[in-house]
């Protein structure tokens, strides 16, 4: 009787998990697409006497580009936030050392330069833009996120 019933349960079992390849089903997806998309902005900034370079014309050159990055740091800022590590010491219950140190990573695609000017007569700046519309199109083209449309059991 016991061998009887173990034999039943696995027909049983097997019998039910072929049942489940008797369903086919046809999914259909399509893409997701936010209402609206934000445009951010950052300016950076470089002196122009601290950079390295023969002569004005080169320092100014080093600075447009550093003023460039500055830019791009702000905006990295602005879409993946920044990380803070701090760390303080103390002796005797007196604070000896305090650091504070602050990070940026992350990967931007797709910002424009909108202008890059002198600001006075010793620092360069670098207006940045970042439309978030341009950057879902570049996510689109790599990505291709879907969720489901319609399941059509057969």
């Amino acid at each position: 009787m016991k061998k009887f019933n173990t034999l039943f349960i696995i027909l049983l079992m097997s019998m039910l998990s072929g049942c489940q390849s008797l369903v086919d089903k046809q999914v259909e997806w399509e893409t997701i697409e936010p209402e609206t998309y934000p445009v951010i902005r950052s300016i950076g900034y470089a002196p122009i006497d601290a950079q390295q370079g023969a002569n004005r014309s080169s320092k100014m050159l080093m600075a447009i580009k550093a003023s460039k990055l500055d830019a791009y740091r702000e905006l990295t800022e602005q879409v993946y936030g920044q990380k803070i590590d701090g760390e303080q010491s103390l002796a005797n219950l007196v604070l000896r050392d305090d650091q504070l140190e602050a990070t940026v990573q992350g990967v931007i695609r797709g910002a424009k330069v909108i202008k890059s000017y002198p600001v006075g007569e010793d620092s360069y700046a670098t207006e940045l833009e970042l439309d978030f519309a341009l950057v879902h199109d570049i996510y689109l083209s790599t990505a291709k996120p879907k969720k489901v449309k319609k399941v059509r059991y057969y």
